[in-house]
């Protein structure tokens, strides 16, 4: 086993930390706190050529792998910018994967070399409020109109929609209740985000607020059926393009959180003197911090694994889950013991580990619950009886 990163991916991991590095916690602080969007961070990550390392060479990007992808989401992360910056750029790194494998030719000229020099916002569109985790439960409902769709239903959780010119949406197309499997009949589209048709909502929240969380009340959205990507009624199986993926990237961010968490703190420890002594040298202290270490080490192995798998055409269904689960429990309890360490100052704003401690907790919810991702291991893994 090779446990070293190529020197092309050392100079990835290199460059965005060094980029990233231009924008300092008082930044993120003030796009949190504002709920404005990180427009600078966004541009530079786009002048930088990174948006597009995933996208195919054909389409203007570079064509490389989700290791790479999660390098730089974790640099990202680790930075400071944690999921505030993770989240402004997350989609156009490796969600457009549907696309890229399922899409025409023609959506992907129209639409991928946009998401490369950072000229076009997307956001995805499935959760529903009346579905949760239960995608098939689904009830926006597009219908064919000779040479477009009709769409009707609302979302919720939908990131970025502010922002965003385009949705990659998943609608039905046939009624649950007129399909043999459960997740037949949908299908997904990536389109405009007209907002004669569709009101944007934000949702008030408890962090991660330079990006914003809204609902949408799509009502008869009109989409030509040149926006469907693939076939009608084969959108969930499109989606299972990038599960996996996804729940790599989502763990990098975590990690990385965790990270630059346990660094502030360790910082703080060595230079807070309390009774004559920096408090670092408390075992009460320092073995919380050591224990985070140890842990973000380890979760970072399993996240290395489902990479490396991946990459190469591997199944990757267990690695990728457990790393999502692993990384976002060690990320957290990086952020928690960082807050502790710090005390009454990690709970105010004038340090950034109040951010880090909110953003790293939602890594336990979104997109996946730790439950969930349980349930899978168990089910699939395992192969327990099936619980959900």
């Amino acid at each position: 086993m090779n446990f070293e990163l190529t020197d092309d991916q050392e100079l990835i991991r290199k460059s965005v930390a060094e980029l990233a590095a231009q924008f300092d916690d008082q930044y993120w602080m003030h796009k949190d706190q504002t709920h404005e969007f990180p427009t600078e961070f966004y541009d530079a990550i786009a002048g930088g050529g990174w948006l597009g390392m995933t996208i195919p060479e054909e389409y203007g990007g570079h064509g490389l792998g989700i290791t790479e992808a999660t390098l730089l989401l974790e640099e990202v992360a680790r930075s400071g910018g944690a999921m505030n910056a993770a989240t402004s750029i997350h989609l156009s790194i490796f969600g457009m994967q549907p696309v890229v494998v399922n899409g025409s030719e023609e959506l992907k000229a129209r639409t991928l070399p946009r998401i490369v020099n950072g000229d076009l916002h997307v956001c995805f569109g499935v959760t529903e409020p009346g579905a949760g985790l239960d995608t098939s439960r689904i009830t926006t409902f597009a219908k064919r109109d000779g040479d477009e769709y009709v769409i009707n239903g609302r979302k919720v959780w939908i990131s970025k929609a502010l922002e965003s010119e385009k949705i990659l949406l998943l609608t039905r197309t046939t009624p649950r209740d007129q399909v043999t499997k459960k997740t037949d009949g949908m299908t997904l589209f990536l389109t405009d985000l007209d907002r004669a048709h569709v009101d944007v909502r934000p949702i008030a929240k408890m962090g991660r607020n330079a990006v914003s969380s809204n609902e949408l009340f799509i009502d008869d959205l009109r989409v030509p059926v040149q926006d469907r990507v693939g076939e009608e009624g084969k959108g969930f199986t499109y989606l299972i393009d990038g599960l996996n993926p996804e729940r790599m990237l989502i763990a990098a961010e975590a990690l990385g959180i965790g990270r630059v968490a346990l660094d502030r703190a360790v910082t703080y420890a060595n230079e807070r003197v309390v009774f004559d002594r920096p408090i670092g040298t408390n075992q009460g202290i320092q073995f919380p911090l050591a224990d985070s270490l140890a842990r973000l080490d380890a979760a970072e192995l399993v996240l290395r694994k489902a990479t490396w798998l991946y990459d190469r055409g591997l199944p990757c269904g267990r690695e990728a889950n457990m790393a999502k689960y692993l990384c976002a429990d060690a990320g957290f309890d990086a952020a928690d013991r960082a807050m502790q360490t710090l005390g009454g100052m990690g709970y105010s704003e004038e340090y950034a580990i109040s951010r880090f401690f909110r953003e790293a907790r939602l890594m336990k919810i979104a997109p996946i619950s730790q439950e969930m991702i349980l349930n899978f291991l168990g089910s699939h893994v395992l192969g327990l009886p099936r619980s959900y």
